[in-house]
């Protein structure tokens, strides 16, 4: 890769796309530039850019369609969430399977990805150095990628599989069921979460960094639609990616809300939480959560991740080292073996054999992940597209599909492997038969049981509020670019607009069923992306290959005019004496006999001079 002659600016020497050299290349979006240069780079690559600096083809339907549902489910709360469960139903009885084949393919194309002949190519020009710090990305992307859902699934997932809600058709109980249980946490959280956020983070950051187009997802397609991406069917794939970033990301708030409202309870600030209660802190944690947008990704984002990796850190070695901690490291590494052992199972495992009972799990646990992690792709690929410059396609791949895995791995295994001991090694408390585990309060009944529980459960509140923080700018940030053609600084004032469009979403979903209404809602809006990211991986692939053949004909033409070279410098070395110059003359001036306008080449005639030198020697 050493000879692609890709530049700083995006496009390559003389305006070439990498892809396509013969393509003009309109040139990078420059992110500094003003509002009004920026718009006019916009139009160059065909966007339509309305008044505002918004794009009226995207932006107009994204919002009729989320303000629309937000308002049909606060006004008619009980009939949404009848519609919504479902659809819902319909879907896990109808594409399970779909969403089970296209995960297990979305982690075959990332792992090849990393290890392929592509691996050495930059996001960006050639040695262009990372954009952020290593540690800076990695806190930004897990924090994106993640947030709210560790800390409310973290406990209470692996207790409920050990306990009252175990797989269908699993046949164990004990200890052999709770490392099941853990082993099924780390499927839904692992490597097939993170390889759905690897699949559009590749494709959008390649057609960012790389071929400088705007940062929208639209254009990830480009090699698989050509110019139509500047049309309605690019339209309509970053409308259905906001649609899909607004839906995901209000399940997160709405669990994050419902988990800081246990907490307060627990500690005594509340009482029984209601939904009144809920609306004031989704309107409190919004109105921060604009404070944070409006100062950008290199302050705001970058600040918060930081801080709240540093205290989720905190909180995972208080837990190891206050808990039963000789018991989380063996079960941290015996579940791992479960994991691996299991894993390809557990991928294709499509309940076909475990009746009503396993396509409700399904849908409540499994399927619902997927969808989740589909719903949330938009905007995870393209926050972590946009702050993964610099970084080669296999760094990228590492980074984004196994670092976070094996973190990942380690907070369930602390979190819920506290909780494991406890229940059935220790007090036994958490959980009573014929009682289900509940997500949001078992966090803090686990934290109650340590040493310093009080203040544990203070920094567990706030590590949720940040994560609900940097979700809803980073998500609102990632709409907006959207909506706005890719502009990668968009107008403030619709930057907030999103944010108190996400808050409302929530509100409605909390409204119209709480948990079950969020989980619906994140399935089905991810059924249609998940067919957008089927195609961005055919897309990326043949970018990439294009890319690759380019890169070999140039080196091609390399080597020849160095071969060419050598032999003109060294042509006694390799062909014996030098010709006096009339001979000489008449190698570089004779011509073929079937092509008589072509000079003739030394090396062609070398033979043919031999035979004569060797005649006139004998005379």
């Amino acid at each position: 890769m050493a000879e692609s002659s890709y530049r700083h600016d995006g496009a390559s020497e003389g305006g070439q796309d990498p892809v396509d050299p013969d393509r003009e290349d309109p040139g990078r979006i420059e992110q500094d530039a003003s509002a009004g240069t920026v718009e006019d780079q916009l139009r160059r690559h065909g966007m339509r850019i309305g008044r505002g600096g918004l794009a009226p083809a995207v932006f107009w339907p994204a919002l009729t369609v989320v303000a629309g549902v937000s308002i049909i489910a606060i006004v008619f709360p009980a009939g949404a969430g009848e519609v919504l469960n479902s659809v819902q139903s319909g879907v896990v009885r109808g594409a399970a399977w779909f969403y089970t084949l296209a995960i297990a393919g979305f982690i075959v194309f990332a792992i090849w990805m990393g290890v392929s002949r592509f691996g050495n190519i930059t996001l960006g020009h050639e040695d262009e150095p990372p954009e952020f710090g290593l540690l800076s990305w990695f806190s930004m992307l897990f924090a994106a990628g993640m947030g709210i859902g560790l800390v409310f699934y973290g406990v209470a997932e692996p207790l409920t599989f050990a306990t009252s809600d175990p797989k269908p058709g699993t046949d164990a109980s004990g200890a052999e069921l709770a490392q099941l249980g853990m082993a099924q946490t780390f499927m839904h959280w692992g490597l097939h979460a993170w390889a759905v956020y690897a699949v559009i983070g590749l494709a959008v950051a390649y057609a960012i960094h790389r071929r400088g187009r705007p940062v929208s997802i639209r254009w990830a397609l480009e090699p698989l639609l050509g110019d139509k991406v500047k049309g309605w069917a690019g339209d309509l794939i970053d409308v259905l990616a906001i649609i899909g970033t607004v839906f995901g990301l209000a399940t997160s708030l709405g669990l994050g809300v419902q988990q800081i409202a246990t907490g307060l309870a627990a500690m005594g600030v509340l009482t029984e939480p209601g939904d009144l209660v809920l609306v004031v802190l989704i309107v409190i944690i919004a109105l921060l959560a604009v404070v944070s947008v409006v100062t950008g990704v290199a302050r705001g984002i970058r600040w918060l991740s930081n801080i709240n990796l540093s205290l989720a850190g905190v909180l995972l070695i208080a837990v190891l080292v206050l808990g039963p901690t000789l018991f989380l490291i063996r079960d941290f590494v015996q579940s791992l073996g479960v994991y691996l052992s299991n894993v390809l199972d557990m991928t294709f495992d499509a309940a076909a054999y475990t009746g009503e009972a396993g396509q409700v799990w399904q849908g409540t646990w499994t399927i619902f992940y997927w969808g989740w992690w589909i719903s949330w792709a938009p905007f995870v690929g393209v926050f972590i597209a946009r702050i993964s410059r610099g970084r080669t396609i296999r760094e990228f791949i590492a980074g984004v599909l196994l670092v976070p895995t094996v973190v990942g791995f380690l907070w369930f295994a602390v979190m819920g492997g506290a909780a494991i001991h406890r229940q059935l090694l220790g007090a036994g408390d958490l959980w009573s038969e014929g009682q289900d585990v509940v997500a949001e309060e078992a966090l803090f009944d686990v934290l109650a049981g340590l040493p310093l529980g009080s203040i544990l459960s203070v920094l567990a509140i706030v590590i949720v509020a940040i994560f609900f923080v940097t979700s809803a700018d980073s998500g609102a940030l990632v709409i907006d670019m959207l909506a706005s053609g890719g502009h990668p600084d968009p107008p403030i004032w619709s930057r907030v607009l999103w944010v108190a469009l996400l808050g409302l979403v929530a509100i409605g979903l909390l409204l119209a069923g709480g948990l079950e209404a969020l989980q619906a809602g994140a399935i089905t809006t991810a059924l249609p992306f998940s067919v957008v990211l089927i195609l961005m991986c055919i897309a990326t692939y043949r970018a990439l290959h294009q890319e690759h053949r380019q890169l070999l004909a140039t080196e091609q033409r390399v080597r020849r005019r160095e071969l060419a070279g050598e032999l003109e410098a060294d042509f006694d070395e390799h062909f014996g004496e030098q010709v006096d110059d009339r001979i000489d003359y008449a190698l570089t001036r004779t011509t073929g006999i079937w092509n008589r306008g072509a000079t003739r080449s030394p090396v062609s005639t070398l033979s043919r001079v031999r035979r004569r030198r060797t005649r006139s020697g004998e005379d």
